[in-house]
């Protein structure tokens, strides 16, 4: 093959490649959502972290809304899958809603920022199926169907600082849900492992529990014994 022909052959692959990369992240071919909750408590605790409460105050102690991300069934995820303007106007009626249930604790405080990260990397992703503003009414109503804190609380697992093991934390979302989560772990300072991130899987119209057919890739183990700190 000639010189000609080997680059010809190479900006092919690379076009190929490319095509190949976009279709893969296009969110189209989505199977399913994991919607996902943070305990404020750890987040705040975690090592090397500080947080920042939004400018109306520091909020109750609840689990809040972390995200709403499609996934692959094959465990791994589509992200930025379009340049479509995010809208804050259109999400005006909710407003309040999202600020009490999907608040952004990072330093310095980004407010509105976190939900236009949210709706840019993943809710572009499944624009096929929700646009801007079902993909946050979804998760507002996921949020008010899956009360975390009070399936664990029924269970006697409290936000006080002590250890539970990750069995009973499972079970009792379980039990309290309807389905069993996928469960995620930061560390404090100690090093402790502690409960920070509880997902529960949805079916591609946002509307729906199921239970979670895989365990995402990439993600962390939690400990046989996690904490529960205080709020």
């Amino acid at each position: 093959m000639g010189k000609w022909g080997s680059s010809l052959l190479i900006k092919f692959s690379v076009i190929l490649s490319l095509s190949v990369v976009a279709l893969a992240n296009n969110g189209n071919n989505f199977h399913l959502f994991y919607f996902v909750q943070q305990w404020l408590g750890s987040y705040c605790d975690q090592n090397g972290e500080r947080c920042c409460y939004p400018p109306t105050g520091k909020p109750g102690p609840e689990f809040s809304i972390y995200g709403l991300w499609p996934y692959f069934n094959d465990g791994s995820f589509p992200y930025n899958c379009g340049s479509d303007n995010f809208d804050e106007a259109l999400l005006k009626p909710m407003q309040d809603s999202l600020r009490k249930e999907w608040p952004s604790f990072t330093c310095p405080q980004i407010g509105r920022k976190f939900w236009v990260h949210e709706w840019n990397k993943h809710g572009t992703c499944s624009k096929s199926v929700l646009g801007e503003v079902a993909y946050f009414k979804a998760a507002l109503a996921l949020k008010n169907r899956v009360n975390i804190l009070g399936a664990l609380t029924s269970a006697g697992i409290r936000p006080n600082n002590q250890l539970y093991s990750l069995k009973s934390v499972k079970q009792a979302i379980a039990r309290g849900t309807g389905f069993h989560p996928w469960v995620v772990c930061n560390r404090n300072s100690q090093g402790t492992s502690q409960i920070w991130q509880v997902a529960m899987c949805v079916d591609r119209t946002g509307t729906r529990l199921i239970n979670c057919p895989f365990v995402p890739k990439g993600q962390g183990d939690c400990e046989s014994r996690i904490k529960f700190p205080s709020y």
